[in-house]
């Protein structure tokens, strides 16, 4: 008899403790809910006491504002749909939750975007071909022929400015004037002019971008020199592309660059980061190089390769005195000097 009540003190006495330890973690859960729940009944409250007293709700109207943002962006039907889901997630969040920086930061970069442009036949600049060859003549000495082929490109673009143009691609040893072409031929269509020094690039992000979900995760330079100039209608150039790191850990970017530079494919380019597509046919893409042989046979072909002949002795010497001279004396204050000296002068002769 005795064993058995032994027996039944023992199960009695862990029952006991199982409704103990059952009690104490319904008693924390009610609390945790009941702690959420004042929290947001306090929220409620003082949204409502914000509203009485003509303050307005801050988040309430940042969702407001990215809603016009997003509408005023005109962004095409697939990138509309995505922008307005993460609006929706946005509202739904918490201020103080580290994704919902993410997400305002990710929306800020699709209304910021330049998408109306591309759909806007009317913003695309008209070409003058006759002006674009007074500024080549101004800027540049010689390079007839590669001036000849560049107005040809220019007049193909301004016949159908929505044909997909080959890819002009400079190449020559450094000092022949690859870069200036670039910013004559912006400067000879009224577009803006960007650059992009791809010297020593190792990493495939720096084309396409960085997923989400790291921290700190920006687009490629590609998306960004866009936003920066504000239009899709300008002239980009890839400077030094012979000189692009090696595929590796981070991934190629020159293999990156083959969806940048196909007139077939960069319709729908999608960057990583923003991961919509994002039409580049309105971009000039034009490429520098000094050398043709580190560069992989797939980006080669892809390209229209322009040779820039060297210059003789009689070109440098009148390179010298229409440009080099003028330059080089006014970088050394020598208009200064000048009205200097003439300013002496008249105060000698008023003595």
């Amino acid at each position: 008899m005795k064993a058995r009540l032994d027996k039944l003190l023992e199960v009695l006495a862990r029952r006991i403790q199982v409704l103990k330890v059952s009690r104490d973690v319904t008693a924390r859960t009610q609390e945790s809910i009941g702690d959420l729940n004042r929290k947001h009944l306090l929220r409620e409250q003082m949204r409502t006491i914000q509203k009485e007293l003509g303050e307005g709700d801050d988040s309430a109207e940042e969702i407001d504002e990215l809603d016009k943002a997003i509408t005023e962006a005109r962004m095409p039907a697939e990138v509309d749909k995505v922008a307005r889901k993460e609006v929706k997630r946005l509202s739904r969040m918490s201020d103080a939750s580290g994704e919902s920086s993410m997400v305002r930061t990710y929306l800020e970069w699709l209304t910021e975007l330049p998408w109306a442009s591309d759909a806007d036949p009317a913003i695309d600049p008209i070409i003058d071909i006759a002006e674009a060859r007074r500024v080549l003549d101004q800027d540049h000495f010689g390079l007839e022929k590669v001036k000849k082929r560049i107005l040809e490109y220019l007049a193909v673009r301004k016949l159908n400015p929505f044909g997909r143009s080959p890819i002009l691609s400079f190449v020559r040893p450094p000092g022949v004037g690859k870069t200036s072409l670039g910013q004559s031929i912006a400067k000879a269509t009224g577009r803006k002019f960007v650059r992009i020094s791809l010297g020593g690039v190792h990493d495939e992000a720096e084309i396409r971008g960085h997923r989400r979900t790291y921290v700190g995760a920006l687009p490629g330079n590609i998306i960004q020199s866009l936003r920066k100039v504000g239009t899709s209608n300008t002239v980009m150039m890839l400077d030094e592309v012979d000189k692009l790191g090696a595929g590796g850990f981070h991934g190629d970017p020159a293999s990156a660059l083959l969806e940048v530079l196909d007139p077939e494919q960069n319709t729908t380019f999608r960057d990583t980061y923003l991961a919509v597509p994002f039409d580049l046919s309105r971009v000039m893409f034009l490429c520098t190089a000094n050398v043709l042989d580190t560069i992989p046979g797939p980006l080669r072909d892809r390209r229209e390769i322009i040779h820039l002949p060297g210059y003789t002795a009689q070109e440098k010497l009148q390179i010298a005195r229409r440009y080099l001279v003028a330059r080089q004396w006014a970088a050394n204050g020598g208009a200064r000097r000048t009205a200097c000296r003439h300013h002496d002068r008249d105060v000698a002769g008023a003595q």
